[in-house]
């Protein structure tokens, strides 16, 4: 399958309800813009269009995970983000990893450019989607929004519990949402919090902890213990395969540890980026499920890695014994009266042990099982029959073109999904340079376009 072959042409259409304003379906609606396509209308539930869970943080120390010279919201002006950060009077590194309260800004200027343009084609809808009626949306407050056709870039779902937690789950000493303000408020400088993943949001809550001044001790447990690795302060510009790397998608790895010895591990994952969602495409049920198995957590902790600055800081964390890194499972926990108890078995042993913790924070990322979820849209999908999940239960199962399968296996022309729950066709579709080529090609196919202008944005 060519995941960026020239567009199937679809129906004629006016209007395209897009429901979730973060990042794809921001971009989504401008690029609708930038095509000439149909008119669209963004549905948001939360505060602001265009900033998302990633870009609505405040703090200066979260920092994107990508270098500014890949950050462009278009796959066809590749300095945009870096021009942008001129024009505001910032310094426009290419090199730097820019805080992401500063991308934020930048989503929501070049939604206003594209607002400014054509304001009568493009609308923003405050307000929760609820339900899709052939292709209008209901509304949480009873009203709708009528459109030729929907697309769902519900951006990442709210983690579940993590398996041993569930006694704790509905007690204040429990933080199921690590995005909650008050998830890291009214703690003491002799309290403990363990921090349930190791991995890039725990790495984002440890410094929202230490920025707000706790002093307390900070333990992070996950079944491997597995910190991010960090980018390397320069590197090379990857240089592109000559030869596609062949299935099955093991093969990730050991072009990864071939091609490492010779140019290092960041250089070879970074060469593989382009050939990895064909891998992925083409690699059967099982060898899917052995990769997620055994590979996926050194997979993720390669392939997504801390700008140098956030590494120093968690490095200096773990260096004065704040911060401690654990690998085991939990196995059960009760409330006590000033928080929880919580029993976990190390890894490799059999004993449990108990910690106890003022509070307990998930950490353990965004769950993509839409048969499990608790979202009412997503949730009333299923229960129609309008979507279904991949196989691997990583989000909603998509053709190439992004319209959703019915739970029947059949195309929906007027329901489309974007963005990260789209993971279980495309694997890496997390990443703002994947997330802009998705989008890019689904406003091509909504539009019925098979080029860009783009002047002006």
């Amino acid at each position: 399958m060519d995941l960026h072959a020239p567009p199937t042409t679809p129906a004629t259409l006016r209007h395209v309800a897009i429901v979730g304003a973060g990042f794809s379906g921001t971009l989504l609606a401008i690029n609708l813009l930038r095509h000439d396509g149909p008119a669209a209308t963004l549905i948001e539930r939360g505060d602001a269009a265009g900033l998302g869970v990633a870009y609505g943080t405040r703090q200066s120390d979260h920092l994107l995970n990508v270098r500014a010279a890949n950050m462009s919201a278009f796959p066809d002006a590749p300095s945009h983000f870096v021009e942008w950060l001129a024009a505001q009077g910032m310094a426009a590194d290419g090199a730097a990893f820019v805080p992401r309260r500063v991308y934020g800004e930048y989503l929501r200027d070049t939604l206003a450019a594209a607002r400014a343009l054509a304001p009568e084609r493009l609308s923003v809808v405050a307000g929760e989607a609820v339900a899709v009626d052939g292709a209008s949306v209901r509304l949480a407050d009873g009203g709708t929004v009528a459109a030729d056709a929907v697309v769902l870039a519900v951006g990442n779902l709210a983690p579940q519990v993590p398996p041993g937690l569930e006694a704790i789950a509905h007690h204040h000493a429990y933080v199921g949402n690590p995005w909650d303000r008050q998830a890291t408020e009214g703690l003491r400088d002799d309290d403990t919090v363990l921090l349930v993943g190791t991995g890039l949001t725990m790495v984002d809550v440890a410094l929202t902890l230490e920025a707000q001044g706790f002093g307390g001790q900070m333990v992070a447990l996950s079944r491997r213990g597995l910190l991010p690795h960090r980018h390397a302060p320069a590197s090379p510009a990857a240089q592109p395969l000559t030869e596609r790397p062949r299935p099955p998608l093991s093969t990730l790895v050991r072009e990864v540890r071939a091609r490492g010895a010779a140019i290092g591990w960041r250089s070879a994952i970074d060469e593989l980026r382009p050939f990895t969602q064909g891998i992925w495409s083409a690699a059967d049920a099982d060898e899917r499920r052995r990769f997620l198995r055994h590979l996926r957590p050194w997979w993720d902790i390669h392939r997504h890695r801390l700008a140098p600055a956030v590494a120093d800081r968690i490095d200096a964390l773990v260096a004065s014994g704040r911060l401690t890194l654990l690998a085991g499972k939990c196995c059960a926990a009760q409330a006590t009266g000033d928080g929880a108890a919580v029993e976990w078995r190390p890894r490799g042993e059999d004993t449990r042990r108990t910690m106890h913790v003022a509070r307990v924070i998930s950490c353990i990322g965004p769950q993509g099982d839409v048969a499990r979820t608790d979202d009412p849209l997503l949730g009333t999908l299923v229960a129609a029959g309008r979507i279904r999940p991949d196989a691997e239960h990583l989000g909603i199962e998509v053709e190439a073109t992004g319209r959703v399968l019915t739970a029947g296996g059949d195309s929906d022309e007027r329901l489309f999904a974007i963005g990260p729950m789209t993971r279980g066709a495309f694997w890496e579709i997390v990443a703002v340079p994947d997330l802009r080529r998705q989008v890019w090609d689904v406003a091509r196919y909504l539009s019925n376009a098979h080029w860009v202008g783009g002047e002006g944005l």
